[in-house]
This record gives C-alpha cells, structure tokens and sequence, in this order.
C-alpha cells in the first residue's frame, strides 16, 4: 500500500438556495483546500452542483473559489474524477 489517501464527496448541492448557500460553498471549499498533501484522489460523485447543464465551451458563472480550489488539487498532483448526479 502506497499510503496515499483517495477522498469522495458527493450531494454538496452547491446552488440550492436552502439555509446558507454561500456557507455551504465556503466550507467545501474549505474542506478542499484542507485535503492533505499525501492526498493521490478527489473523486465527486455527483450533485455537487444543485443543477449542472452540461455545456460543451462554457464555464457556468459562479462557483469561482470551487473551480481555483479544484485546481490547485489538479496543480499539486491530486487526480480528479467527476460524476454525473441526477439533478
């Protein structure tokens, strides 16, 4: 065993507007930011995002500080997967 860790997170639900969505966002990203640096996986396994549409050529406005968040993972070596949820 390598020791790396491998970390999944599904139904965030990031835009529904119920109790405190900019809380919500604040503490995924948050808890991004915190994964450790032995972290080798992020998987989200889907309904992250209240609604996704799939847009081929469009980045949905919003959700910033997530995406820089994802990326500094990507841009420290930490791989990503992404799943489809149902909303």
């Amino acid at each position: 065993m390598s020791g790396k860790l491998t970390y999944f997170v599904s139904d965030v639900h990031l835009g529904l507007q119920v109790a405190d969505p900019a809380g919500r966002e604040a503490r995924f990203v948050n808890f991004l930011r915190s994964l450790p640096q032995d972290a080798q996986a992020l998987y989200l396994l889907g309904d992250i995002w209240d609604f996704w549409y799939e847009y081929r050529d469009v980045v949905p406005k919003g959700y910033v500080r997530v995406f820089a968040a994802l990326q500094e993972l990507i841009d420290r070596g930490v791989k990503g997967y992404f799943f489809q949820g149902n909303h």
